[in-house]
This record gives C-alpha cells, structure tokens and sequence, in this order.
C-alpha cells in the first residue's frame, strides 16, 4: 500500500521561505516520478513541479519557476519542495502525487499520477 504524507506547510509573510516535504511508503519509491499539486480555494488542482525517478529531470509551472525547486531523495523515500520569495498567491493546499510502479518519467499532466497526499495548507499573508 502505497501512502503519501506531506508536511512542512504553514502561515508565512510574503517574501518568507518554506520547505515541504512528501514521505512515501510502500514500494518502489525509486521507481516512480512524482509532482508537486496545488488548490486554491474555488480552483482546480494545478500542476506546480514534476521529477523524474533519478532526480536529474525537473520541469515546473510558469507561475513558480525560479522560485521553488523540487528535489528528491531515494534513500529517504522523501521529496521536497523548497518554496522561496513567497507570494500570497501561493496560498493553496499542496498536495504530493506520484506515478505508478515503473512510471519513471516525470509529467505535468495530473491523470498520470496514481497516489496522492492529503495535502499540506500553506498560507502567505501580505
């Protein structure tokens, strides 16, 4: 049984940083591309960041490029989301997601993630 736990979300100021990360049990851990999700209140669940297994391919949203970097760690079973120069616009649940077993690629589409968090509320004043 595959499970995904996000933490690290809270309340920041804009400009703060924050680091989030994506624990996963189960099988396989290295075996999967995973993402990064975000939803704000009344908006769909939008893609954010995306790595391959291995960690060396990386591709992101326009709307946070530059300022946040994925990352991952096989060893841990854990990926990370570092979150800089916050905006209040971030301000969303951010969910972890993960491909199925022997998905390597990483992709920007959510139908291609089979496991999800229960997300993380991350919340930016101005």
């Amino acid at each position: 049984q595959v499970q995904l736990v996000e933490s690290g979300g809270g309340l920041v100021q804009a400009g703060d940083s924050l680091r989030l990360s994506c624990a996963a049990s189960g099988r396989g851990f290295s075996s999967n591309a995973m993402g990064w999700f975000r939803q704000a209140p009344g908006k769909e669940r939008a893609f954010l960041a995306t790595i391959n297994w291995s960690g060396d391919s990386t591709a992101y949203a326009d709307s946070v490029k530059g300022r946040f970097t994925i990352s991952r760690d096989n060893a841990k079973n854990t990926m990370y989301l570092q979150m800089n120069s916050l905006k209040p616009e971030d301000t969303a649940v951010y969910y972890c997601a993960r491909r199925a077993w022997g998905y390597t690629i990483a992709t920007t589409e959510r139908y291609e993630y089979t496991y999800w968090g229960q997300g993380t509320q991350v919340t930016v004043s101005s």
